[in-house]
């Protein structure tokens, strides 16, 4: 459960921004969004495979 304590003369908006960033941390919107639908482990191992080529091939651009 997130608890945010709102300070005496605190705006409602910055209190719903830590709220906001509070539960952005905890990652529980992504977390369902991945639960939607079931992908195979060897389909996340290949993604992952292809987008840790595509990170070092930037980076080897960048260095030269």
């Amino acid at each position: 459960m997130i608890i945010v304590n709102v300070k005496e003369n605190e705006s409602i908006e910055k209190a719903l921004k830590r709220f906001k960033k509070k539960f952005d941390k905890t990652g529980a919107v992504r977390e369902l969004r991945a639960r939607q639908a079931f992908i195979k482990p060897s389909v996340k191992n290949r993604a992952q495979k292809i987008k840790a080529a595509y990170k070092q091939h930037l980076q080897e651009e960048a260095n030269g």
